[in-house]
């Protein structure tokens, strides 16, 4: 396996990773900035309020997205096993 080879294998994982950790950090955020704005407003300042929520919604995102999720890693996973042959150097 050549670097050029070895550096496309990268980009497709840094890739595939991208798009499967986005929408659970991107709830995660969305939801620590909605308690933070109704903490500071209610001046609430308990560390419980903040943190039950957002594990709630990022374990509800992940159970709801899980058929997606798996999906998404099978077909990464017999793409990259399908080609694994040009890795090797083989025909």
């Amino acid at each position: 396996m050549g670097p050029d080879q070895a550096a496309e294998l990268m980009k497709q994982l840094l890739r595939e990773a991208l798009i499967l950790g986005a929408p659970v950090l991107l709830a995660a955020c969305i939801t620590s900035f909605v308690i933070s704005l109704l903490q500071t407003l209610t001046s609430l300042q308990d560390q419980t309020l903040s943190i039950v929520p957002r594990l709630l919604v990022v374990v509800g995102l992940l159970m709801a997205a899980l058929p997606w999720y798996v999906g998404r890693l099978v077909s990464y996973t017999v793409g990259l096993f399908g080609d694994f042959h040009r890795f090797l150097g083989m025909r």
